[in-house]
């Protein structure tokens, strides 16, 4: 069975990027004991990733770079943010320990939607903190292995998420 919409992938990988000297550094490496399982087509990863194994079957290898604007877009400077340090205060305390350089903090912008900011500078009355993707303005380069595919059930399909190994289970 190939990888099309609406398949369920399991697969492991390592992904690398350039670090400033030019050499690859290792970000994050799935292992087969925990895979990477997902739906094709409803899974949140960038598009060009899932564009890239389309078509594979169980047992292919895949060896592909993703560049930043196909992956998580370039930096935007406009998404980092100084905020008042007031609103990290719970219950009517500040948590200091929470209020570390390079600790990430899942928010609400004032729409509602929720964002992951990484703190990146904390001042005496100002947290400053950046909503760029950790993976912004990087060229992603992947290599794997496709461990599985198989339909997706129709009540994964309502969930948009896999269920049982692998998934969520409820």
């Amino acid at each position: 069975m190939q990888i099309s919409n609406a398949k369920v992938v399991s697969l492991t990988y390592q992904l690398t990027v350039t670090d400033k000297n030019g050499d690859r550094e290792l970000v994050e490496t799935v292992e087969q004991e925990h895979p990477m399982v997902f739906i094709h087509g409803m899974s949140g990863l960038p598009e060009a990733f899932e564009d890239k194994i389309a078509g594979l079957s169980a047992g292919d290898t895949f060896e592909f770079s993703i560049p930043a604007e196909e992956g998580y877009g370039e930096y935007d400077a406009s998404a980092v943010v100084e905020l008042p340090k007031d609103i990290f205060k719970v219950d009517g305390e500040l948590v200091e320990e929470m209020l570390e350089v390079g600790n990430f903090l899942p928010m609400t912008d004032d729409r509602g939607n929720r964002l992951q900011g990484q703190i990146i500078e904390v001042g005496e009355d100002f947290v400053r903190m950046d909503f760029n993707h950790p993976l912004a303005d990087k060229e992603m380069f992947f290599s794997g292995a496709i461990l599985s595919v198989r339909e997706a059930t129709e009540s994964e399909l309502d969930h948009g998420h896999v269920h049982g190994e692998g998934g969520v289970h409820h």
